[in-house]
């Protein structure tokens, strides 16, 4: 599976589930079920390795911004939605994070954000296909920091400074 078909199922997906991120983890599952075991690790190492390029604290800021805070667990979650929000999202997010102010054209806070499902739909799909839990992807170990300088994430003028269209379209 190539990159163009990973982000093919992804907005397909998406658009199935009209956009509902538990959905599209629902329709995701039954999608990669149509495939051979090989192609649904091929699609895990897509989404993981977009997952681990995505652990940043310029990310993580912006989605404290969307969120009002985001833990841990909830920047996890955040990632997972971010991919599923398709590679036009997603790469302008890791070009600019405060662009999702652009990118995105509403954001709801108690729905959107949070794919947690997503992570694991590949992880589910292999799994009733072969019975078997998803062997090691082969990819490097994720990074034990995000990438780049942190922020001081209850700072407000930190990050109105830093993700000023975000500040002014999600928390002005």
């Amino acid at each position: 599976m190539d990159e163009t078909e990973f982000w093919e199922i992804v907005d397909s997906t998406r658009d199935a589930a009209e956009g509902d991120p538990d959905e599209q983890a629902d329709v995701l599952v039954d999608r990669l079920l149509q495939y051979e075991p090989d192609l649904v690790l091929d699609f895990a190492r897509h989404f993981e390795a977009r997952f681990n390029r995505a652990y940043r604290w310029d990310l993580w800021g912006a989605a404290w911004v969307l969120l009002d805070g985001a833990s841990d667990d909830a920047f996890d979650n955040f990632r997972c939605w971010l991919i599923g929000q398709g590679r036009e999202i997603y790469e302008g997010a890791l070009h600019d994070p405060d662009d999702l102010a652009d990118l995105l054209e509403d954001f709801d806070e108690e729905v959107d954000g949070d794919a947690e499902e997503l992570g694991y739909a590949a992880d589910e799909a292999y799994e009733q296909l072969t019975g078997m839990e998803t062997p090691d992807l082969g990819l490097p170990a994720p990074p034990a920091e995000p990438e780049g300088t942190p922020l001081d994430f209850e700072n407000d003028r930190v990050l109105a400074k830093r993700f000023p269209k975000l500040w002014a379209a999600f928390r002005a």
